[in-house]
């Protein structure tokens, strides 16, 4: 079994700071309804939860350029 780490805090209400070994992001909504996430690897997540089995999730990730 591989060794994971996965770490949230609760920053301000609708904030939070979620760490896990590779990298950190920031998850700005609450529990339910509308949230997004913006990752220290550029990945960005906008999600809307509803109830039942429907939700819609959109991520997007930056693309690393060499010039």
């Amino acid at each position: 079994m591989p060794f994971t780490f996965r770490k949230s805090f609760r920053i301000l209400p609708g904030v939070r700071l979620n760490l896990s070994r590779r990298s950190w992001s920031i998850t700005l909504g609450g529990k339910h309804g509308p949230h997004y996430t913006r990752s220290s690897t550029g990945r960005r997540t906008t999600s809307f939860n509803l109830p039942g089995p429907f939700g819609y999730r959109k991520t997007t990730t930056r693309r690393n350029r060499e010039d």
